[in-house]
């Protein structure tokens, strides 16, 4: 954006955010899939829902969120519902997103996705979310069914 002065050239005007680090702790934390990142880059018909619950979080998921939208690109490419342009854009946007990668630890993941019938890739998202205490984000049905499982026997 340039801000014009008096009587002479714009000027580009910087935009400076400044809060306390106690401010930025105090953001709630959430676990989010790889089914509500794509939603909220790629343009999916849930996008709004996504970019919204996003906002105003500390995001955080397993290393193999990198993976898994990488794959969601793929998919999108190989079943022509999108160009390279796009999804590269789309992908440039994910690397810049502020999200916590954390490593997951193999035997509890086995453990949770053998309990609840899951994939490796969802019970990393749930111990995540489990280890950190924090919610769980996604459009996944059967993960989010076995998170609310996990977490009602927690109370």
């Amino acid at each position: 954006m340039r801000r014009g002065g008096t009587g002479g050239r714009a000027r580009a005007v910087t935009l400076h955010v400044a809060e306390s680090a106690a401010a930025y702790a105090r953001r709630p934390r959430m676990v989010v899939d790889a089914t509500v990142l794509a939603a909220a880059i790629f343009g999916e018909n849930e996008q709004a829902q996504s970019q919204a619950l996003l906002q105003g979080r500390l995001l955080a998921a397993p290393h193999l969120v990198d993976y898994e939208m990488i794959n969601v690109a793929l998919k999108k490419i190989r079943r022509g519902h999108i160009d390279e342009p796009t999804v590269s854009a789309a992908l440039r946007d994910f690397s810049e997103m502020p999200i916590e990668r954390h490593a997951v630890a193999g035997e509890p993941v086995m453990a949770l996705a053998r309990q609840f019938g899951l994939t490796a890739y969802d019970a990393a998202y749930l111990w995540l979310a489990r280890e950190l205490e924090a919610p769980l984000a996604t459009f996944d049905a059967e993960l989010a069914a076995a998170a609310a499982k996990l977490f009602a026997t927690r109370a």
